[in-house]
């Protein structure tokens, strides 16, 4: 019982920084990446925007909101879990399973940042 007690105040938490979150400022970038819907086979995007509770990417085919998706990034081994919350005109936006730690967002913000300035 302890346990979803803690499962729904960790909802709870991630629910209010996600809505915080929102309203700040999102980083626009351009990341190569391969996203999966599930159900679906994976495919080639490009992150536009990246954020401690989400994302926006390139999705050419409509993707159903409440859809479980992976994000996988260039260097990373781990595929990120998110939601699909819209999709619009060849976009598609998610909400990460578990926010992204500051340290991991701005690494991976450094690293593309610098590498778009070095091109």
């Amino acid at each position: 019982m302890r346990e979803v007690a803690m499962d729904h105040t960790q909802q709870e938490r991630y629910a209010a920084a996600a809505q915080e979150d929102r309203s700040a400022i999102r980083n626009r970038i351009s990341i190569p990446a391969t996203l999966r819907p599930s159900g679906s086979k994976s495919f080639q995007t490009a992150v536009r925007d990246l954020s401690l509770s989400g994302f926006s990417a390139t999705a050419m085919s409509r993707i159903a909101p409440r859809t479980m998706c992976w994000l996988t990034l260039p260097g990373k081994e781990d595929a990120l879990p998110a939601k699909v919350v819209w999709w619009d005109n060849g976009l598609v936006g998610c909400a990460f399973e578990h926010l992204l730690e500051p340290h991991e967002l701005e690494t991976i913000l450094g690293r593309w940042n610098r590498d778009s300035r070095t091109k």
